[in-house]
């Protein structure tokens, strides 16, 4: 595994050398001698501009180092010439460091490309569709809110901590439309993921103060 990190990492480089020493080997012996490493160089570059560095942000994600992963998505020059999904899960991720930065303007524009590009699973969109609706929410843009968070619903967004933020998050909007059966609907929904991250739990607690209250 290191080894072929290694060999990502410096997979660039290693094709430009490929290619200079091929031309050198079929200037002095000719073109069959220097095939090999004229293929060797091409299938480099080629991987290089079409499938990224990505595989390397799995471990740094894992130790939660931020920074290394930053780093890693920033040597990607030309985003646009990378495969379709793999372009997806870049700007994907891009998102969601611009997230953890609180740069929700950035956010919005990275989620959004990746959404357009379609990403390579059902449940990776719905996230995406979530993280655009609780923006839309937070910009005070209910109607939008609630159709990226339908989306992400339909589409499903991976596991039941996410399942319950969309079924809250729809409580909430239609709280806000005073159309309480739906809210309530939506309230026992979010309650029968079982919640456990302390947030979600809080706000749980903080809706249930008032929507027993509420008609319907």
């Amino acid at each position: 595994m290191k080894f072929y990190n290694t060999i990502i990492r410096y997979r660039f480089a290693l094709g430009i050398i490929a290619i200079l020493l091929a031309i050198l080997v079929n200037v002095t012996s000719g073109f069959w001698p220097a095939f090999v490493l004229y293929f060797v160089g091409v299938i480099a570059l080629f991987s290089h501009f079409f499938i990224g560095p990505l595989r390397l942000v799995q471990e740094p994600m894992e130790r939660g180092e931020i920074e290394e992963v930053e780093k890693i998505l920033n040597s990607i020059k030309y985003p646009g010439l990378l495969y379709k999904p793999v372009r997806s899960t870049y700007y994907t991720l891009k998102g969601n460091l611009a997230m953890m930065k609180q740069d929700f303007d950035s956010a919005e524009k990275h989620l959004k490309k990746s959404s357009e590009l379609g990403a390579p699973m059902a449940e990776a969109e719905g996230a995406n569709k979530l993280q655009l609706g609780m923006m839309s929410l937070q910009k005070g843009d209910f109607k939008q809110g609630e159709s990226y968070i339908r989306a992400a619903i339909r589409m499903g967004v991976g596991d039941k901590e996410s399942e319950a933020i969309a079924f809250l998050s729809m409580c909430q909007i239609f709280m806000n439309k005073r159309e309480f059966r739906a809210a309530k609907d939506y309230f026992r929904k979010a309650k029968a993921c079982n919640p456990k991250a302390k947030q979600t739990l809080d706000q749980i607690k903080e809706i249930e103060k008032y929507i027993s209250r509420v008609p319907g």
